[in-house]
């Protein structure tokens, strides 16, 4: 009985989704005709973005979020974002840090409906892993937005993690934050892993989902070493989940 009421609700999300997508994308159409000729830097089609994703977790009573240090990340100005990776769900919550940036996705996503085109709209930057010219290219894309004071949110691990454990960390964000000479601000996350699993398409009905951003981390104080920036910041991000944890998730958070 429980796994039927669990299907159900995983179907009832699914179509939700799809049709707040459908929806949501009319207006990112019209929000992208008035805004791009003047908006630059797509601040405001990001921001309509953010709401359009929040919008799971406005509707559904069982899935909370909750962000901490919001306030830390600029509005304006170049920056790096890095953030551990459990789940798709990982990015529905970070569109609720509600601040201008580019995200750096998988080129297979930008060819979805609606949330891949909305995705062209907003200029975010596609990647196809283990190719060469699309990683070059994406990193031409990211510096060019770096140098218009956007900054660029990428996950380092490149791939969910299975177990919601922090895996390694590759070089690309890091080697991007010493070459533009930005920060590199840390983002730790937990609970995801119970809204999207990686594999399947049951969603779980209940999820306390908790985001929390770090103070940033200069690359100048390691003297362009791009490995010990990049385990610098891991350390940073797998203690401070430790520690969400520990607090025993976001309800019981001081």
């Amino acid at each position: 009985m429980r796994g039927a009421l669990r299907v159900a609700y995983a179907s009832l999300w699914w179509a939700t989704f799809a049709t707040v997508c459908a929806l949501m994308f009319v207006g990112a159409t019209l929000c992208f005709v008035v805004t791009a000729p003047f908006d630059e830097r797509r601040v405001v089609q990001h921001l309509y973005s953010c709401f359009w994703a929040q919008i799971m977790f406005y509707i559904n009573p069982f899935w909370r979020l909750r962000i901490d240090g919001r306030q830390k990340l600029p509005w304006r100005g170049a920056a790096v974002l890095v953030s551990n990776h459990e789940s798709l769900g990982d990015i529905l919550v970070l569109f609720g840090l509600y601040r201008p940036y580019k995200w750096v996705s998988k080129a297979a996503v930008f060819k979805s409906p609606f949330l891949g085109w909305n995705m062209r709209y907003n200029g975010y930057v596609p990647l196809v892993r283990g190719n060469k010219a699309s990683i070059i290219e994406m990193n031409q894309r990211c510096h060019a937005w770096l140098k218009k004071g956007v900054p660029i949110l990428l996950f380092p691990e490149g791939t969910r993690s299975p177990d919601t454990e922090v895996k390694a960390f590759k070089d690309g964000a890091f080697r991007l934050a010493v070459e533009a000479g930005c920060p590199v601000y840390p983002i730790a996350l937990t609970g995801t892993a119970d809204t999207l699993p990686k594999h399947g398409l049951v969603v779980s009905p209940p999820a306390n989902c908790w985001v929390r951003v770090l103070d940033p981390v200069d690359p100048g104080q390691f003297a362009g070493d791009v490995e010990a920036l990049r385990d610098h910041v891991r350390a940073q991000i797998i203690a401070e989940k430790e520690r969400m944890l520990a607090a025993g998730g976001p309800n019981r958070a001081n």
